[in-house]
């Protein structure tokens, strides 16, 4: 029993307790008022857990501002302190004592957002950014493609039309006179086709035979690079004109011995350099024509005097006058090799192989701006090219000129010969001296000492023959010459 007296005393003195808890209140006022101070603790928990949101400084170059950029979407937990957010605004606009915070220093802010460093927004180099200005050398690449092929196309349909405008104004007086005309080669009987062979897009040939007096005739239409753009670029700096180049190769009976050349002065003078015949038998400088009354701006190279008086005869001279400004030069020629050729070690052995040729490079009108009307005018000259072949078979040099010819040509054969038996000397010599080097490389090569003594006396002994036969030759001279 005293037990169970001492159990309930225990119960009750908790209850007690709470009593006279309760009776400190005297409404339910009081006692919310009590609960909510209970929980003032979690408040200041919640007041330094929940802080103001971060703000996010963001500089630009231009202007170099700084502006702040309020964080959107709070977490999801931000409602549940909704109520708590009011009662630190109360609070807060309560007035407080400053006394009551001295000695408190405020703890530097260690959220995350405040720490990193501010972002740096950058334009983007003007390389990198997709416009039309970046691509201004593809643009240039394809504009100057496009002009490049547009060239090409509006030059070679010109250079052709011009070909075709000269082929129709002659093709009548060349039928005439030959019988072939417009062989292209293909076939192995010679056939007349009647049309230009286009050797590419600026030049254009022509083969005539089946005349008396010649083998034949090759024309040659040298038009402007007109579908080259480089070209006609360069000849807005330089202009050029068009040319029509013609070679008649004669028969050996048909023409005499001589070598004749009439045409601008700057024209005879590069030829003088160039071609191997007219530097050979016209060495003296072009003479001037106003003699047989051509205008200065021809001039005449001539193997012998009598050359030009036979040449300049009436009908010549008219075409000479008349066509000046068209003629580039004429030249007629026994000994024509072409070009000179390069004296190079062992290359000129024998003299080269001559033709009788007859040559004419007539300059187009126009100065590059040639019409079809420019080519259609040049008929007149392709009638004097078929005179100076009757002219060339008709002329014929006297004895005294004949035999003059021949001393001339006689004189370059011996000089050629000359230059040769140097040529050949020299070859010998170096032939000579390599057989030596390579003798005395093979002796010094050799590891047996006895051997290479015995190959030593051996080349002496070859030597020392070779100065006996020398010495004997020289005493037999000296004994004929006794």
């Amino acid at each position: 029993m005293k037990n169970l007296y001492i159990f309930v005393a225990v119960l009750f003195i908790p209850w007690s307790f709470s009593l006279a808890k309760y009776d400190e209140f005297e409404d339910g006022d009081d006692i919310m008022e009590y609960d909510d101070n209970d929980f003032a603790e979690f408040e200041d928990v919640n007041e330094d857990v929940v802080t103001e949101s971060p703000q996010r400084i963001i500089t630009t170059e231009d202007d170099e501002e700084e502006a702040t950029v309020e964080l959107e979407g709070q977490d999801e937990n931000q409602e549940d302190f909704d109520d708590t957010d009011a009662q630190e605004g109360d609070t807060e606009s309560e007035p407080y004592d400053d006394e009551e915070f001295e000695g408190y220093e405020e703890k530097p802010d260690a959220s995350p957002g405040k720490n990193k460093d501010p972002i740096t927004i950058v334009n983007v180099p003007a390389h990198l950014q997709n416009s039309w200005e970046s691509y201004y050398m593809e643009i240039l690449m394809v504009t100057g493609l496009l002009a490049y092929i547009m060239n090409y196309i509006i030059g070679k349909n010109k250079n052709n039309r011009l070909a075709h405008a000269w082929f129709n104004t002659h093709r009548e007086l060349l039928e005439s006179n030959f019988a072939l005309v417009g062989d292209d080669g293909t076939n192995k009987e010679a056939t007349s086709t009647g049309k230009l062979n286009q050797e590419n897009e600026h030049i254009y040939n022509l083969w005539c035979s089946g005349r008396v007096c010649c083998e034949g005739m090759l024309i040659q239409l040298k038009f402007l690079k007109r579908q080259d753009l480089l070209n006609v670029l360069a000849r807005m700096m330089r202009p050029a004109s068009d040319q029509v180049q013609i070679k008649v190769t004669m028969n050996d009976e048909d023409m005499d011995t001589y070598v004749f050349a009439v045409g601008t002065r700057k024209a005879l003078v590069r030829l003088q350099k160039e071609m191997q015949d007219l530097s050979e038998f016209c060495s003296d400088k072009p003479k001037s024509g106003a003699k047989y009354g051509l205008p200065d701006s021809l001039a005449i190279l001539s193997e012998m005097g009598e050359v030009t008086e036979g040449m300049m005869d009436a009908k010549m001279i008219h075409f000479l006058t008349h066509y000046a400004d068209k003629i580039e030069s004429v030249q007629f020629s026994d000994q024509f090799s072409g070009p000179k050729l390069m004296q190079e070690e062992g290359q000129l052995t024998k003299l080269p192989e001559t033709k009788k040729t007859l040559l004419f490079t007539f300059n187009v009108p126009g100065s590059g701006n040639t019409s079809p009307k420019d080519m259609e005018s040049l008929l007149p000259l392709m009638s004097m090219v078929i005179y100076s072949i009757d002219k060339a078979k008709k002329f014929r040099l006297n004895r005294e000129g004949k035999q003059k010819a021949d001393k001339n040509r006689a004189r370059v054969e011996e000089n050629f010969l000359k230059l040769t038996h140097v040529q050949r000397q020299e070859a010998a010599q170096s032939r000579r001296e390599e057989k030596k080097r390579a003798e005395k490389e093979r002796i010094m090569n050799e590891e047996d000492p006895e051997k290479q003594r015995r190959l030593e006396e051996a080349a002496l002994r070859r030597e020392q023959k070779k100065l006996e036969k020398k010495q004997m030759k020289m005493k037999q001279i000296k004994v004929k010459a006794m």
